[in-house]
């Protein structure tokens, strides 16, 4: 299993990128922030192995972005901590970005809206 291991760069980047930087740690956030708080429903909205999904589900509570409630429960609900939350300024940057430089022609982005 991955586990988390705090950056001990100097650069707030650097240190950012040991969790951020991981691809499904950042849809497991997008999901997150669309109201996703059950593993199921992470799985059934991700193209994400169980194993993955567990590793990184763990990895995030590690690292303070999610909670699971309650902790020991076979149906326990992922939920944003205040460090979670406080993304939400940056995902919607980059959502902005991509939409900006990474569609063209009739391309068009999936809306993607979060609710403060």
């Amino acid at each position: 299993m991955k586990r988390y291991e705090a950056s001990r760069s100097p650069c707030p980047i650097g240190r950012a990128s040991r969790i951020l930087g991981d691809r499904w740690v950042l849809l497991i956030l997008r999901e997150a922030f669309l109201g996703v708080s059950q593993f199921e429903e992470f799985k059934n909205r991700l193209p994400i192995s169980r194993a993955t999904l567990s590793s990184r589900l763990a990895l995030m509570i590690e690292a303070g972005l999610l909670l699971r409630d309650p902790p020991d429960a076979k149906r326990a609900c992922y939920q944003l901590t205040e460090a979670g939350h406080a993304l939400q300024p940056a995902y919607s940057a980059i959502s902005d970005w991509s939409a900006e430089h990474l569609f063209g022609g009739d391309e068009k982005p999936r809306d993607w809206n979060v609710s403060e």
